[in-house]
C-alpha cells in the first residue's frame, strides 16, 4: 500500500555523512514505493534571522545535495516551502485552535527561548503549527521524523484530531512516524563523542574535497591503543568502527577489527582506510552536486514542477478546509 509521505527539508548548512546514511538514502528508496513530498523548509529557518543574502545560496545548496544523492524530481514532488502560499494560509486557519499553553511546553520552544532569549518570536512558538501545516495540508499518513521531532509530529496529530472534533468531520488523517521498517544509522562525529552533527563540528560533508576529508579523518580523536587482547573499544575508536562498518567492505572492516583484538593496529592505517573508503562514497556525489549548482535552469525546473505538482494537492485541501470551516460567503 502507498502511503502519503512529507518531510522537511532544512536550508541552512551542508549535509553530511549522518544526514546520508541517517535518512537520505531512506528517502530515495522511499520515493518510489511511496507518493512522496519533499520540501526545502525556508519559512522554519526564518525564525532564526537568517542573513537575506544567504538564504537564496544556502536553498540552492541544500537542493542541489539532495538531488545529487538520489531524490528524483520526476518521481517526488521537489519543492520550496515558500512557493506553497496556501501552506502559509492554513498555518494561520490552525493557529485559531493552537493553545498558548500547549505550545509554551513544547520542549523545542523551551531549548530556543534558552538558546536564543533575545530572538523568542511568534515563529518559534508556532514552530509546531507551521510544521503541522506542512504535513496536513497534504493529508500525509507518514513522516520521517527524528527523536527531536516526535512531540511536534504528536502535536501535529493533536491538531489534525482537534480540526475533525470540532468541526464534525473526518478529513484530516493523523500521521504516524516512518521509521523506514529498520533500525535507523547513527553516524557519530569524528571528536570522540556523540554523534554527527553541524553544531559540534564533528562533520564530514558531502561536498569535502579529498584533501579537506582525508585532514578530517586523520585528526580523529583516538586513544593509546588496546594494552590487551580483546579489550572494550573506548568511545572514539567505537565511532571509527562505527563508521568503518557502514562505508568499508566486511573483508576490511574485519582486518582491522582483528588488529586491534590482537593489540596490532595502527591508528594510522586504519584511518587512511577509512578515508579511502568515505571517499568512495563521497566523491561521485560531490562531482553531482558541482555539476547541478551549475545548471540554474535545471534547478528553477525542478522547484517550479514541485510546486505546481505540490500545490495541486494543497490548493484542493485548503478549499475544502474553508468550506468546512465556514470561510464562504455569497
Amino acid at each position: 500500500m502507498r502511503e502519503i509521505v512529507v518531510s522537511g527539508i532544512r536550508s541552512t548548512g551542508n549535509l553530511h555523512l549522518g544526514n546520508y546514511y541517517g535518512a537520505l538514502r531512506n528517502f530515495v528508496k522511499m520515493q518510489y514505493e511511496n507518493d512522496c513530498y519533499f520540501f526545502i523548509a525556508d519559512l522554519h529557518s526564518l525564525t532564526t534571522h537568517p542573513d537575506p543574502k544567504m538564504l537564496p545560496v544556502n536553498v540552492k545548496n541544500i537542493l542541489a545535495e539532495y538531488l545529487a544523492a538520489g531524490l528524483d524530481p520526476e518521481v517526488c514532488s521537489l519543492f520550496i516551502q515558500s512557493d506553497l502560499p496556501e501552506v502559509s494560509e492554513l498555518y494561520l486557519l490552525l493557529n485559531m485552535h493552537a493553545y498558548i499553553g500547549e505550545l509554551e511546553r513544547t520542549a523545542s520552544f523551551k531549548d530556543k527561548v534558552r538558546k536564543q532569549p533575545e530572538n523568542v518570536n511568534a515563529g518559534l512558538l508556532t514552530y509546531p503549527t507551521l510544521m503541522a501545516a506542512d504535513i496536513i495540508i497534504h493529508k500525509a499518513t507518514k513522516v520521517p521524523v527524528g527523536k527531536d521531532q516526535e512531540q511536534h509530529l504528536e502535536m501535529t496529530r493533536r491538531f489534525a484530531r482537534r480540526f475533525n472534533t470540532l468541526y464534525g468531520v473526518e478529513y484530516f488523517p493523523e500521521p504516524t512516524s516512518y521509521n523506514f521498517g529498520e533500525e535507523s544509522v547513527k553516524i557519530p562525529g569524528l571528536d570522540g563523542s556523540g554523534k554527527m552533527g553541524k553544531s559540534e563540528g564533528n562533520c564530514i560533508y558531502l561536498i569535502d574535497d579529498e584533501k579537506t576529508l582525508r585532514k578530517k579523518v586523520m585528526r580523529a580523536v583516538t586513544d593509546e591503543g588496546p594494552q590487551t587482547p580483546n579489550a572494550p573499544q573506548s568511545q572514539p575508536i567505537e565511532n571509527l568502527f562505527t563508521i568503518m562498518k557502514i562505508v568499508s567492505s566486511p573483508d576490511t572492516y574485519n582486518y582491522f577489527e582483528e588488529k586491534y583484538n590482537n593489540c596490532e593496529i595502527r591508528y594510522g592505517d586504519m584511518k587512511k582506510q577509512l578515508a579511502e573508503d568515505i571517499l568512495q562514497v563521497t566523491t561521485p556525489i560531490r562531482e553531482r552536486i558541482a555539476e547541478i549548482k551549475s545548471d540554474e535552469a535545471y534547478l528553477r525546473r525542478v522547484v517550479a514542477q514541485g510546486a505546481e505538482k505540490a500545490r495541486e494537492n494543497a490548493a484542493k485541501t485548503i478549499a475544502e478546509v474553508k468550506q468546512i470551516m465556514g470561510i464562504h460567503y455569497f
